[in-house]
């Protein structure tokens, strides 16, 4: 699928495309690692999500490189943005360019974050092995809830570009939530018709887990496969006759 560039015509949807060979997006995440890491950024936890405060310029890379959402205060020299956990666990363990604190508490290491995320949201090893493995091959990654679906994942910024692809997480285990999807007809069904309204497909990542996941160090363990499904249409399919 090629990318489906934004704009209201041939000109705007060149500009975008040209904006985006010219800063991709891997080059956009070095920035944000770089400014990170020198400026020491530490956010902190904040029940189910990341609290992180900024200067201008984090606040202009992340919002690049599509990492979090900004929130609203009314404070004039900081800017404050919201991280999910894989975002934040992606930054801090991943790229290792952000430290967390507890909310009572200091910095904390990885395997605490990782005990900390777990039990907040159960299935957070799995989500979080999709989202790596989808940043690491430079998508932007973003909810897709609205949609349906766990993630949906762009090219470049949502910006420029359209999302191609609606992500449906799926593991074998004890996660009732993600072990109940997709195993009747009527929900490939359901799910494919609804990504394929909004000009998606379907793709599943199907993470098999191997050992236990008391430790971030699991993750080497866990492979990742992949796999479109798209409905059939006959009339695309017809032989010429």
């Amino acid at each position: 699928m090629a990318p489906r560039w934004k704009g209201k015509d041939a000109k705007a949807k060149k500009d975008a495309e040209a904006g985006a060979l010219k800063e991709p997006m891997s080059k956009i995440v070095f920035e944000l690692k770089s400014s990170l890491v020198q400026s020491d950024t530490c956010g902190f936890l904040s029940d189910n999500n990341v609290q992180l405060a900024v200067g201008a310029e984090q606040l202009d890379l992340l919002d690049k490189a599509c990492f979090g959402r900004p929130v609203r205060t009314i404070e004039k020299d900081k800017h404050w943005f919201q991280l999910s956990f894989e975002e934040a666990f992606y930054l801090c363990y991943s790229l290792k360019c952000l430290k967390i604190n507890g909310s009572d508490t200091g910095p904390q290491n990885d395997e605490e974050l990782w005990h900390y995320m777990k039990s907040k949201k159960e299935t957070f090893p799995c989500f979080y092995k999709a989202y790596s493995h989808l940043r690491m091959k430079n998508w932007v990654v973003r909810s897709g809830s609205q949609y349906g679906v766990d993630f949906v994942i762009y090219r470049h910024h949502p910006s420029r570009v359209h999302s191609e692809y609606g992500v449906l997480v799926l593991s074998e285990g004890e996660h009732k939530d993600l072990n109940g999807r997709l195993r009747v007809w009527s929900d490939v069904h359901c799910t494919t018709r609804l990504v394929g309204s909004v000009a998606k497909i379907l793709l599943v990542l199907h993470i098999n887990k191997i050992g236990n996941n008391e430790s971030p160090l699991c993750l080497a363990n866990y492979t990742v496969e992949e796999c479109t499904i798209t409905r059939w249409s006959p009339e695309q399919n017809r032989e010429n006759m």
